[in-house]
């Protein structure tokens, strides 16, 4: 290969790389900002924590069935497309949240102490969960052009330093929400929908005009390509190249069939990944409400804390969680996250019996400690149903874990809400559960510690027999 065409792959594949990166961080801020502004929409618009965690339930629902319906549809048509469409969406819903208690004139949305009534409820809580929709559109197209643009034995680097994006984007908006209600006021949540809005807004416009689906688009070889005229030996063998056959008609759904659905390795993958969510959303949707009621924080520090644990031990799990995995691991991202699901949840545990008077750093180390556990897999199972779903089924594999991801917010959302306002049981409760949870996701992924490094082999055989 010329010097100068290699000097351009390798080029392109860093601006794909950084662009997909900017482009979650600001889905992120148009996802996030909601649970940063869960104390003050509780205290402003007088919303119970069973209300606010249908909320998220239902937009966690929906957007696992959206990762799964646009999964389908990256396999198969513009995946750039989808996630520009889906971000400037988001950025009109978030606007509507932000200026809906305006609409009192025209509805019943307010009462007399100015408190949301069950018009308002419906209101944002509609808006919230088509948001939910919307999101769906970004991580099956972003996960299957990775899988386009970066070789199996590299995929887990590259898409963990992508995953950063995921604690870059929480904790900025976090800390950005938490700075907005400390220095202006809980009366100012809706500051927290409108300004990520704005910014976001850019966001789209950088990924409609930069991105290119495929090496293709840009006149280029394909990966499995560049790597042999590299001289390169690919890990995933001569499979990887089979899959880059079209596949059309009944023969596309036999293969989608077999290496998606009718594929243990991605159920057991899926749901390992339900329970590792429920740890992240607990921490996530919930870490700034149980460090003010339950530990006593104010809400600069329990903002701050929470902002740390996804942008320092967020980003520094998923980089050491990639690193291990291609250079420790031989590319077996699942005994990564088995290794990791486990620190997290002990972590996790260590956080939830720090003495009551102990200093606040202690729960702070402790909750960094976790969220650094705990992306490892976040980041890590996505490039599982990339490797064993092979890249031509990769965005199917990833809508159909992403049900099971955001179905967790069945436990992490109302669950965890209703456990929180119940006498009796409280922030206790909801760390128990989670703790369950972590321990049996950690059971999971240990039990596949043999499994080989991906499913390109496999997916020789299927399309054989197909």
């Amino acid at each position: 290969m010329e010097a100068s065409v290699k000097k351009k792959y390798v080029k392109l594949q860093w601006r794909t790389l950084i662009v997909l990166m900017v482009g979650y961080i600001c889905y992120y801020f148009l996802r996030k900002n909601f649970s940063a502004a869960i104390p003050a929409m509780e205290s402003s618009l007088g919303l119970s924590k069973v209300q606010l965690g249908i909320f998220l339930t239902l937009n966690g629902i929906v957007y696992g069935l959206s990762r799964m319906v646009n999964g389908l549809l990256a396999d198969r048509y513009s995946k750039k497309l989808l996630m520009s469409l889906g971000l400037a969406l988001s950025c009109v819903i978030n606007l509507a949240i932000c200026f809906s208690p305006r609409l009192n004139g025209f509805m019943h949305l307010l009462d007399a102490e100015g408190k949301a009534t069950l018009g308002l409820v419906y209101l944002i809580g509609s808006l919230w969960v088509l948001n939910g929709y919307v999101h769906g559109m970004a991580y099956p197209p972003i996960a299957a052009m990775m899988a386009h643009w970066f070789r199996p034995s590299e995929l887990a680097t590259k898409q963990s330093i992508w995953n950063a994006s995921h604690s870059i984007g929480a904790g900025l908006v976090i800390a950005l929400c938490g700075w907005i209600l400390s220095r202006f006021g809980y009366g100012a949540w809706n500051l927290c929908f409108i300004i990520p809005a704005v910014i976001a807004f850019f966001g789209a416009a950088l990924m409609f005009t930069t991105l290119k689906d495929d090496p293709s688009d840009c006149g280029l070889p394909s990966v499995e390509e560049f790597d042999r005229e590299e001289g390169h030996a690919e890990a995933a063998g001569s499979g990887a190249a089979a899959v880059q056959e079209q596949l059309r008609g009944d023969r596309y759904k036999k293969f989608i069939s077999r290496m998606v659905f009718r594929n243990p390795i991605i159920w057991g993958i899926s749901i390992s990944d339900f329970c590792v969510y429920v740890i992240r959303f607990t921490i996530l949707e919930w870490g700034t409400s149980f460090l003010t009621q339950y530990k006593g924080f104010d809400i600069a520090l329990a903002a701050s804390i929470v902002a740390a644990s996804e942008l320092v031990g967020g980003v520094l799990g998923t980089l050491a969680a990639g690193w291990m995995t291609d250079r420790l691991m031989k590319s077996r991202t699942l005994r990564t996250s088995a290794v990791f699901t486990l620190g997290a949840t002990l972590c996790f545990a260590a956080f939830w019996r720090v003495p009551a008077g102990a200093h606040w750093i202690w729960s702070a180390i402790l909750i960094v400690a976790s969220a650094f556990f705990i992306y490892g897999p976040q980041a890590l199972l996505g490039v599982s149903c990339s490797q064993y779903a092979t890249k031509r089924a990769s965005g199917s594999a990833n809508g159909f874990c992403g049900i099971f991801c955001y179905g967790a917010t069945t436990i992490s959302g109302i669950g965890f809400g209703w456990l929180a306002d119940k006498p009796g049981l409280g922030w206790n409760a909801v760390f128990v559960v989670a703790i369950l949870f972590g321990l049996i996701g950690a059971a999971i992924l240990f039990s596949c510690w043999r499994l080989p490094a991906n499913g390109y082999a496999k997916a020789e055989k299927v399309l054989e027999e197909i």
